[in-house]
């Protein structure tokens, strides 16, 4: 059996990413876990089952948005809560205790409940219509705050002092409380309900055992998820692989339940930094076997030098699907730039070269890619970039929204300012998509390039502009290099104004593309888990 046990924390707390609706979400969900989940699901690599050590009363609208709805899973929370339900239901807010004489006022954003004038409660709603929260008010001031678990119960009630968090309590889906957590960070068990519920091993099916809590109060709720998670892995066997996503979180209490346990450890983006963290090296040190999600991190692992004898290896969480874009039917030709990783020098020096490159193509537009979920990101980025261009000479109007300039309505449309600079702010997969789509190249000065751009050009067939070449971009094959921004004009025209170019690059990027499909990374998984399963020599790609 293969275990996954992912990293889907609220910042630093024991606690899910679920949020308002009405909030926009700051990042992506999609994750290496995520992606391996949707893999082997999809793929029926082999059996496997996801460990939450998180409080997560949504996960099942999590697990749906992320297209793995049936995959099975044990949550700590559950088994310190005793719950034993697994569907989803309906809650209705109107259904929930109110007092007498309430009054719902709905606000386009959330439900406020009035009593005899006051505000007494506000409900807040999840992307998906359902309750996840309310808010209970004294005077004005924030006294308790309830949340809502997607199987239609109270999960975890908060208690607020002076407007400020006294403790929490999480519930049994009867209501009954069964952990509580103070502010100072000390944990306490309901004396009363001392125990935790796990799965019966060698039983039937939904056969489940009591097990008491080993002390009434504990030092901090990591101490309590140890417990009960150690507990759940006496069931294991021996001969099981954990794939741990590594998280500065619970890289301590895993180094301590899983020691000598046969480990995967998976390395995602910029989730973790090696430098000082020395929990995370303990963890690693003990792996069967690392792998990073790209050629960047495994460097990282690479030098560190008590992680240097540890087999290891990179598999990209993403596959290549061939697929044609649409840049070609468009009229104009659309440079996409990604700039969150570009130092103000660099971008400066880019949008010089870029905007001369457009004087003389003036068929070319630059999209400026970003996946800040600011609100003012694009606002900010299209003023930076407007006081670059009058810098050195160009029109600022050249970088502005559509509809900005009053003096657009004023003027014949031949005569209007061109917007030749835009912004593209993208954090769902979904909407990367259909950005890249449009795109007939992709300039990446980064020191490291985004992946995912990168493996979605692969599968359009769009040529890549970079530093420096990696396993997604062959110089002279499906792209080129630039070392330096005086070199960005040649190397557009080349791929933008010789249609010969273009396809070569195309053709290129497709039989490129065959190498890093879904049955491609299949298989580098494969050799992952039986070189860890069976100890067998090194892993795929080992270094």
């Amino acid at each position: 059996m293969l275990y996954f046990i992912p990293a889907w924390y609220l910042d630093h707390e024991w606690k899910e990413n679920e949020q308002m609706w009405h909030i926009r979400r700051m990042r992506s969900e999609t994750d290496d876990t995520v992606k391996q989940i949707q893999l082997f699901q999809r793929n029926d690599v082999c059996g496997y089952k996801i460990l939450l050590l998180s409080h997560t009363p949504n996960l099942r609208h999590f697990l749906h948005r992320q297209g793995v709805f049936r995959a099975p899973y044990w949550s700590v929370f559950d088994a310190i809560q005793e719950v034993q339900r697994s569907r989803q239901t309906l809650l209705s807010f109107h259904n929930l205790n109110w007092p007498k004489n309430i009054e719902f006022i709905y606000s386009p954003f959330a439900v406020i409940a009035m009593l005899r004038g006051e505000k007494y409660a506000q409900i807040e709603f999840g992307e998906y219509g359902n309750p996840i929260q309310v808010n209970l008010y004294v005077g004005g001031q924030i006294k308790r705050k309830n949340v809502y678990d997607d199987r239609g119960f109270l999960s975890c009630t908060v208690v607020y002092e002076n407007g400020k968090k006294a403790y929490e309590q999480y519930l049994s889906e009867e209501g009954t409380w069964k952990l509580c957590l103070f502010a100072d960070g000390h944990a306490a068990v309901n004396p009363r309900s001392a125990h935790y519920r796990i799965p019966a091993k060698e039983t039937a099916e939904g056969a489940f055992r009591e097990i008491p809590f080993r002390k009434n109060r504990y030092a901090s709720v990591e101490e309590v998820i140890g417990e009960v998670f150690a507990a759940y892995l006496a069931n294991t066997e021996q001969t099981d692989v954990f794939c741990v996503a590594l998280h500065h979180l619970h890289s301590a209490l895993l180094e301590q339940c899983l020691g000598g346990r046969k480990k995967i450890i998976s390395i995602f983006g910029d989730r973790v930094s090696l430098a000082g963290d020395t929990d995370a090296v303990r963890l690693l040190e003990d792996a069967g076997c690392i792998v990073t999600d790209s050629e960047d991190n495994l460097g990282m692992v690479e030098r560190h030098p008590a992680l240097r004898d540890r087999k290891k290896t990179s598999i990209p969480p993403y596959d290549t699907r061939i697929d044609s874009g649409i840049s070609m039917q468009l009229h104009v030709q659309k440079i996409l730039v990604p700039v969150d990783h570009l130092t103000a020098e660099q971008l400066e020096d880019t949008v010089k070269v870029l905007a001369e490159y457009m004087e003389q193509n003036t068929d070319a537009r630059v999209h400026l890619f970003t996946r800040n979920a600011a609100y003012n990101r694009e606002t900010v980025i299209l003023e930076q970039v407007g006081k670059m261009l009058e810098k050195n000479g160009f029109p600022s109007a050249w970088a502005r929204k559509e509809s900005a300039g009053r003096f657009e309505n004023l003027l014949e449309e031949e005569e209007r300012m061109p917007v030749l600079f835009t912004v593209e702010q993208c954090l769902n997969e979904l909407s990367v998509n259909k950005c890249v789509r449009e795109q007939r190249i992709l300039l990446d000065l980064a020191d490291a390039p985004d992946l995912f751009l990168q493996i979605l050009c692969v599968s359009l067939g769009i040529p890549q502009l970079l530093r420096a070449p990696n396993r997604y971009m062959v110089p002279g094959k499906n792209g080129s290099l630039v070392r330096d921004p005086s070199e960005v004009k040649e190397k557009l025209a080349y791929y933008l104004e010789n249609l010969t170019h273009w396809n070569r690059a195309m053709i290129h990027s497709y039989e490129l593309g065959k190498k890093h499909t879904a049955d491609s990374l299949i298989h580098q998984w494969k050799e992952v888990i039986n070189s860890v399963e069976y100890d067998k020599g090194a892993a795929a790609g080992n270094s």
